[in-house]
């Protein structure tokens, strides 16, 4: 089960640095389209971003990074450009997998398997292997992702179990649903930063989020690096988190 904080705090705390951000990588497209280049460029350049937040994340002790790499809508889009995006993720793992396990990188990729290259696939669970005893950032990486399919798979589990006797529908409750969510080891986002302006979750971490801080900014996710994470945790430390509570202030 996820490690949450919890969520009946008598008081809120003002905050010090986030244990878990999770970013939607938003803008790829508009940044090429910007420079009159092919949309392609803008994923490249986007990888490139990637990099430099892992590097970022490390430096600045983050434990927890999630990034939304990849939808379950997201394979609507012309074959041409899914394509170039897969090529991608496989460039990616292959060019970088060493050094982020050297760095001492654990990856772990949430989402379904249904529809994915074989050949990706089986890189995605060699990179998982290889980084499994990794402790010093957990990089989650959600590939073909959508958060309401992620909790009905959940849902369906538990109805398994119940048809099956092992629980009792009444048994049924938020802890064991989280307990079936593919986040189920990993803490909820503290912070959610969304690149690009946009002011959406677009079906990104929707049970994990609901206690979490979101930070829009307004760059293209190929402009992001470690200003750009370190603007959205200064946001971050200047909020005070309730988790449904009344602040408590001490008299004097």
């Amino acid at each position: 089960m996820a490690d949450t904080e919890p969520q009946d705090a008598g008081t809120a705390a003002v905050l010090d640095g986030p244990r878990h951000v999770a970013i939607i990588m938003d803008g790829n497209g508009r940044w090429a389209s910007r420079r009159g280049l092919p949309r392609a460029a803008g994923h490249r350049k986007g990888v490139e971003a990637v990099r430099r937040t892992v590097r970022a994340a490390i430096e600045c002790r983050i434990p927890y990074l999630t990034i939304y790499s990849f939808s379950s809508e997201n394979w609507s889009r012309p074959a041409e450009e899914v394509d170039d995006l897969m090529g991608l993720i496989k460039r990616f793992i292959r060019r970088d997998l060493a050094d982020l396990h050297r760095n001492g990188v654990r990856l772990v990729v949430i989402g379904e398997r249904d529809n994915v290259d074989p050949e990706l696939m089986a890189m995605i669970d060699e990179g998982r292997a290889l980084t499994a005893g990794n402790t010093v950032l957990t990089l989650v990486v959600a590939f073909n992702y959508g958060s309401r399919a992620e909790i009905a798979r959940a849902a369906r589990r538990l109805a398994a179990r119940a048809v099956a006797g092992e629980i009792r529908p009444e048994d049924i409750d938020p802890a064991l649903l989280e307990a079936e969510l593919d986040t189920r080891d990993v803490p909820d986002p503290d912070l959610l930063v969304r690149t690009s302006g946009e002011l959406r979750l677009s079906n990104f971490l929707l049970w994990q989020a609901a206690y979490t801080e979101f930070v829009f900014l307004d760059c293209f996710w190929p402009d992001f690096g470690r200003e750009q994470l370190e603007e959205a945790i200064s946001q971050y430390r200047g909020r005070e988190r309730r988790f449904g509570s009344v602040l408590q202030r001490s008299a004097g």
